[in-house]
């Protein structure tokens, strides 16, 4: 490989002997078919090795395909090529007078590598991406054209499958009708008092929450609330010690510039421009930083904060912020939300590996007793024995990847350590 490759934060440099980006499916097939070993490279904002071919494998991008974004307004459905990115997919569904059910916190990520590692937005009632798609369209190791819809019974596998199946190259999304959000802030809601009931009243005051602190002291420095106006607005909590409201435009980040986040103050705007905490057209978060993330049972949410809590001096000297979500239960075998309401604990690290690397086997034993499952594109040090005990339908899967590649041609070093073969 002639030009050095690295992920977006750029802690890993991609070691494959060489870098395609075909331009046609016939291209991806002839080239799939051709290789030993191939892993896809998405827009790269993964933080570990879920990508890496290894020097003697093939590291492919479909960024270079004609972008293909086909709305059909009556069935309220889009077919979108796998290399778009949420950013411009929203745009072009919102001029069709229709929605995705929920965006990430940053619009830049491709729709592909987004749903196959089970990247999700926030909201009590809302599932991770992937709940979304209705059909997966891939080619498989032999080359050939393989599509997986919903009804099919390899359907809760074909989604968040860590590129072990194929090259994802087209989805099929459900929609729903456009809608504006409002976007509230608030600043420091205390921690002190926060019980399981609490908890849940505060993430169900809106179609979608988020949390973050900095941990350098107890509780949460900001609170954003996204709430749809065409639905009816649940009272805040009055039995619990509410924050203010902020004075001024925030950005989660301490110390970064809020311009670079979506409009707040309870402006009304397009689902859009409001879910991502980002606007698509500046860098999303810091930009210079690691982050992991841990989801697990939302009935262990307020035990969860409390264990990060009690090792906050540990987390904070090397953390930016972290940001509390809540995910619906989903029915994708691999998903971190599989078969359970989740809180995800997100947290955003300093730019350096090794500062970093011990603060998360940290936060992992105290996380430990709540069967966390670490985001797949993120920086975890979980053993992939304990990871594989925490997935019921692993197995499933594991078969499911030996009928689409026998050959484990999609299967790099990260994939054979968590499907254990």
């Amino acid at each position: 490989m002639t030009e050095t490759i690295t992920n977006w934060a750029g802690n890993i440099t991609y070691t494959a002997k060489e870098l395609h980006r075909p331009y046609s499916i016939d291209a991806i097939s002839a080239l799939v078919a051709g290789s030993e070993r191939v892993r896809v490279l998405g827009s790269g904002h993964s933080f570990n090795e879920i990508a890496e071919p290894g020097p003697e494998g093939v590291l492919l991008s479909i960024a270079a395909l004609p972008p293909v974004i086909d709305v059909d307004r009556a069935a309220r459905t889009v077919r979108v090529s796998g290399g778009v990115r949420y950013a411009e997919l929203a745009r072009a569904v919102y001029a069709h007078g229709l929605a995705l059910p929920n965006m990430a916190s940053l619009p830049h990520i491709s729709v592909a590598g987004s749903v196959a590692t089970g990247t999700h937005g926030s909201g009590v009632g809302n599932g991770a991406l992937a709940s979304s798609v209705r059909e997966v369209e891939l080619v498989a190791a032999d080359g050939s054209v393989v599509t997986i819809g919903r009804g099919d019974e390899r359907f809760g596998g074909a989604v968040t499958s860590l590129g072990a199946l194929g090259v994802v190259t087209a989805l099929t999304l459900d929609l729903v009708p456009s809608f504006d959000v409002e976007q509230h802030v608030f600043t420091e809601l205390p921690l002190d008092g926060l019980d399981s009931a609490a908890f849940e009243t505060v993430m169900a005051s809106a179609y979608s929450v988020s949390l973050f602190t900095d941990w350098r002291e107890p509780g949460f420095r900001q609170v954003w609330l996204k709430r749809r106006t065409d639905q009816p607005l649940p009272d805040f909590p009055t039995d619990f010690p509410w924050a203010a409201p902020a004075t001024e435009k925030m950005h989660p980040v301490p110390g970064m510039p809020a311009v670079n986040c979506t409009d707040q103050f309870g402006v009304p705007g397009p689902w859009h421009q409001r879910l991502p905490h980002f606007r698509a057209e500046f860098t999303p978060s810091s930009g210079a930083e690691l982050q992991s993330e841990y989801l697990l049972p939302r009935s262990y949410a307020v035990e969860a904060l409390y264990a990060v809590d009690g090792i906050r001096d540990t987390v904070a000297p090397v953390l930016q912020t972290c940001e509390v979500r809540t995910v619906a239960a989903d029915d994708q075998w691999l998903s971190p939300s599989y078969g359970r309401d989740t809180v995800a604990l997100h947290f955003t690290w300093v730019e350096d590996t090794a500062a970093v690397l011990p603060v998360v086997r940290r936060l992992e034993a105290a996380l430990d007793a709540f069967a966390p499952r670490p985001h797949w594109g993120k920086v975890f040090t979980v053993p992939a024995h304990v990871l594989r005990g925490r997935y019921p339908r692993l197995g499933d899967f594991r078969a499911l990847s030996r009928e689409l590649d026998p050959g484990r041609k999609f299967a790099n070093t990260f994939v054979h350590e968590i499907l254990g073969d």
